[in-house]
Formats: C-alpha cells, structure tokens, sequence
C-alpha cells in the first residue's frame, strides 16, 4: 500500500509526537528485547520514521522492517523464515488461514493498554479469531473502490460503471491482484464478494476492460507517478492511500464511493510463530493503536480508519476517517472481505490470469 514516506510531512509528524512529550504504556526498556522485526507494505504506517524514533526511545527497541508487495508473498515469507519476525500486517481474511497453518500465535492482550479502546465490531472481528483464539489485534480498515483525478472530472461520478465507459477508454487504472478485481467486478454485477456465483458475468466484466486499462498498477508508489504524469483518469485505490496522496503529495485525487458499494478490508497486527521478541512485538503493536500514534499519522499524512474508537474520535470533524468512514449511510453497501477456501482462492487467481492473457491478445 505504498514507500516509505518521509520529509516535511513525517518530520512534521515528528515535532508533534515530540512537544506532546508522548507517553507510551510500555514496560521499560531493562524488561525487553533491543529489537524486534517487522513484516508489512513498504510505507503502511509501521515505518514512520517519526513513530519509530518515538517507539524505541521510549522502550529502547530498535524495529526492522522487511516488505512484501502481496498477501501470498506475505504468507509465503512466513513459511519460508519462520522465526523470522516479531510482527506482520495481514488483510483480516487472510489472518484464518494464517493460523490455521500455524505461522501466527494467539495473542493475549494482557498489558495492551490501547486493546481495551478497540471498536467492539473489529476488535472482536471473527476474521481475527481461529478455534477461539484471537491471532490478530484489529488495527485500522478501509474501503477499495476507486479515486479520479478532478483535473479530469466535472463532477465525482457516482457509479462504478464509469470504470467501464468509453469516455475513459486508455485511461483507467487497475490493480493487478485476482482477488481484488474478481470482487471488483462482483460488485459491478451485484454479487456477493465473498461467495460469487455468476461467474460468466465476472468474466465478461474483466474481459470489457481491455480497452479501458492503461496501466495494471501494483503499488502506491506506481500509482501516484501515473497519477502526476496524467497518466490516467481515475484507477481502482484504497481509501486511506488517497488521503495519502493528497495530503502528502498534493495531487488532485478524490476517494469515490461509488453507490453500487465498495470492498472493505479489515487490517489486523499479528505475531508469527516462533517470535523472538513477543513483549516487544505486543508494546510495538500496542504503540500502533495508541491516538498518540494513529492522530498524527492521519492528520499529517493520511492513513485508513483506526479501529480505536477513541482516536477516531480525536481527528477533526471533517476529517474523511470521521465525516465519511464515521457515517454509516455511507457505507450501506459495503461488503467486508472474509476468509476463502483455497478451491475458491484457485479459481479467483485462474480467472484473472486468463483475463491478464486476454488482454494480451
């Protein structure tokens, strides 16, 4: 979901964490580890610069991070290195099957001060549960559906057919993952995202793309610089992530909804198998839900929504993680992604590669 994004903005950040003279509920720096590690998308919060700085001069825990482009490149990191990690972000529907092949533990929230202020409906999410344990602390969620350049548009469109309209044929932008586009155009056909069943129909959805696509993007990073080159028009994209764009980067983007619904997505901070350092990982990921952390990363940068009550509440009143993602007219017709069956994970990734083929052609 992104790079990792520093200068003014993050030194920003910083000045602010710093004169507030931030206090984090953590054991002392004698009682842990001087490290742990941490496995996310390059430029998702957890690297802040400023966050990190005020994170280990608090409890002298050094954080490494090492990066993933994909949730399947995520999982395969965690086959193929266990013990390698403190903590990893993953997609709340992928966090089941996660532990149920034994690469996350269950967490025990005792000393986690922030776990407490966790919105009852995500914080006991049962995306994050497995055979009654709970293997992921509810971090912060948001919607994919698509942002516009408004260099190129009048007036927001309201629906998602303005993906597929001749008027921006060349001139759309698509992420390059299976199942976010086969949930995309399960939206666009009115079906469940989670248990599709016209599947003809999403095929021809993919297939009418071909001449709208001008870029199958894969990161945040990709995405802006087409986005300044107007490159594109508008392009599939994640709420939190066009924050980030306009407020970090000053481009002309707006988040659209679109009236048909959106995916949601529920992220979730686990701890692998076989940890090194679980005290540091749980201080680390309870600095992440503090509103000392979350206020300053979505008022200075531009983050998801937080799935703490609390620092919602803090952010500004016009604030899109509190005016829109607070309001829940506006997301009637969201769908949150949930778990899948590998059968269905196969078949979701085949119909994508056979349209990537088809656009070959």
């Amino acid at each position: 979901m992104g790079f990792a994004r520093q200068g003014a903005a993050g030194r920003a950040v910083q000045a602010v964490v710093m004169a507030a003279g931030i206090v984090l509920g953590m054991a002392p720096a004698s009682a842990q580890a001087d490290e742990i590690r941490v496995l996310n998308w390059q430029g998702y919060g957890t690297d802040e610069a400023w966050a990190v700085e005020a994170f280990t001069d608090k409890t002298g825990i050094g954080v490494v991070h090492e990066y993933f482009n994909s949730e399947q490149e995520m999982l395969t990191k965690l086959r193929t290195n266990p013990g390698a990690y403190d903590v990893v972000l993953i997609n709340s529907a992928y966090t089941r099957q996660a532990a149920g092949e034994g690469l996350i533990q269950p967490i025990d929230a005792d000393g986690m001060a922030h776990v407490a202020d966790l919105a009852e409906d995500l914080g006991n999410h049962p995306n994050l549960v497995f055979d009654g344990a709970t293997y992921g602390v509810a971090w912060v969620w948001g919607l994919t559906a698509f942002a516009i350049d408004t260099q190129d548009f009048a007036e927001a469109p309201a629906s998602i057919e303005v993906l597929w309209s001749p008027e921006h044929a060349g001139r759309v932008g698509w992420r390059d993952d299976s199942v976010e586009a086969v949930q995309m155009s399960a939206i666009a056909t009115g079906q469940d995202i989670n248990d599709p069943t016209d599947w003809d129909a999403i095929r021809d959805r993919l297939r009418a793309l071909k001449p709208q696509i001008r870029l199958l993007w894969s990161s945040e990073n990709e995405w802006n610089q087409f986005l300044a080159a107007n490159e594109f028009d508008l392009a599939t994209y994640w709420s939190g992530s066009a924050a980030r764009s306009a407020r970090e980067f000053g481009l002309p983007v707006r988040f659209v909804i679109p009236e048909e619904g959106a995916i949601g997505w529920l992220d979730g901070l686990s701890i692998p198998a076989g940890a090194a350092n679980v005290d540091g990982a749980k201080a680390f990921i309870d600095w992440m839900i503090d509103p000392a952390f979350y206020v300053p990363w979505d008022n200075n940068v531009g983050a998801p929504a937080s799935a703490n009550a609390k620092a919602n509440a803090q952010l500004p009143e016009e604030a899109f993680n509190r005016a829109v993602m607070g309001d829940a007219g506006k997301l009637a017709n969201v769908q949150i992604m949930g778990p899948m069956d590998e059968p269905l994970r196969e078949r979701i990734l085949a119909l994508w590669q056979e349209t990537k083929a088809y656009f070959q052609e």
